[in-house]
């Protein structure tokens, strides 16, 4: 009950800083307009509004690692796993420029949305042959810009955590224009704000973990298909790795707890 009672008035929280928030980033495009045509500085502040919220919540422990294996100036195919709403919040944290392949509805949504247009995010209706074709298109004119674009390609959330099977489409991009990739590894977000829910479950830690990239020499002579696989496992791995790690810290924090009880006994 605690927890639905903290969880809406988050939500109501989010709302209206979002209505607030988005005033700034009108004036940013309206003052940016004439020389950056990327995006760069609006997406500065874009990552500043997304993180806030994985920041301000009393119940997330945010942890972002790698950030160094981005390169400054060089474009990337980002790719990661999606376990959650939270994932991109938690992606903002990266302070890295990139454009954000997102489903349809979320361009809806007021403030939110219309700030997402506002980046040039890359629009996608799951399902519609179309709209992958325009998606793919779309990315490819970001990427030649200069803009790495971040594409999440397993589709949709994960109700379990577990990696899903990888969709061709960022594969494709990296194979065509021969571009390092950037795997990312999420965990914890998936507990944090399960798929179909708006409802914590108490104190999580939330993990970001950006791994070395992998240059186009090492993927050039694999199909885009064995390319998917290699990077899949990759992410598997660290995600394997970083539910460990949070099993391990959970372990002693419950030792600790227990000992205190006994002490207090």
């Amino acid at each position: 009950m605690a927890d639905r009672i903290i969880s809406t008035i988050y939500l109501v929280f989010i709302m209206i800083t979002c209505a607030i928030l988005f005033v700034p980033a009108l004036l940013i495009w309206l003052v940016t307009l004439p020389f950056d045509k990327r995006k760069v500085i609006q997406h500065q502040y874009t990552c500043f509004w997304g993180a806030l919220y994985t920041w301000c919540f009393p119940f997330w422990r945010t942890h972002v690692s790698g950030r160094k294996n981005i390169r400054r100036g060089v474009t990337y195919v980002i790719v990661s796993n999606h376990q959650s709403q939270l994932d991109i919040l938690l992606a903002f944290n990266l302070f890295r420029h990139f454009k954000w392949v997102s489903k349809a509805e979320v361009f809806k949504l007021p403030f939110v949305g219309w700030n997402m247009y506002l980046n040039r995010y890359v629009r996608l209706v799951r399902g519609d042959k179309e709209s992958i074709e325009k998606m793919m298109v779309t990315s490819e004119e970001r990427l030649r810009e200069g803009s790495s674009v971040y594409i999440c390609p397993e589709g949709t959330r994960s109700m379990d955590g577990k990696v899903k099977t990888f969709k061709p489409g960022a594969f494709i991009l990296a194979h065509k224009l021969k571009l390092p990739i950037i795997p990312i590894a999420i965990s914890g977000t998936c507990k944090a704000l399960p798929k179909y829910s708006m409802n914590t479950s108490g104190i999580q830690h939330l993990y970001l973990d950006i791994m070395e990239e992998i240059p186009y020499e090492k993927f050039a002579s694999l199909s885009v298909e064995d390319t998917a696989e290699m990077i899949r496992d990759i992410i598997v791995k660290r995600v394997d790795e970083l539910v460990e790690l949070e099993n391990r810290r959970r372990s002693k924090a419950y030792i600790a707890e227990t000992e205190n009880l006994a002490d207090e006994a």
